[in-house]
C-alpha cells in the first residue's frame, strides 16, 4: 500500500512529515541532490534515503524517534548502549 498526501511546498511537506507520531525512516526526491539533502535534514527521523539511496549496512545506526523507538541498534551508537561511562576526578597537583 502506498500513501500520498498532497503539500503545497516544501515546508509544507516537512510540517506534513514531522507532524506524525512516528519517526522510523522516510525518502526524499529531488532532481537535485543539494535541495532533497536540504530538506532531508529538516524531517525528523532515524534514517532517510536522498535520491534513492540505500542507507542500510551493518555499521549504520538504526533506530527511530518519538513513538518509533528510542535508542539505536548497529554501529557505533548501537554499541555505545552497552557500555557504562565513568569520569574520575583526581586532585590538582597545583592545589
Amino acid at each position: 500500500m502506498l500513501v500520498i498526501i498532497p503539500y503545497d511546498n516544501d515546508d509544507h511537506a516537512v510540517r506534513i512529515a514531522n507532524n506524525s507520531l512516528y519517526g522510523l525512516s522516510g525518502a526524499v526526491s529531488s532532481s537535485s541532490q543539494e535541495h532533497a539533502l536540504d530538506v532531508a535534514r529538516r524531517i525528523r527521523t532515524g534514517t532517510i534515503a536522498v535520491n534513492g539511496a540505500i542507507w542500510f549496512d551493518i555499521d549504520t545506526p538504526f533506530g527511530g524517534y518519538r513513538q518509533s523507538g528510542l535508542g539505536r541498534e548497529n554501529g557505533l551508537q548501537g554499541f555505545e548502549e552497552y557500555l557504562e561511562t565513568k569520569v574520575i576526578a583526581l586532585p590538582s597537583k597545583n592545589a
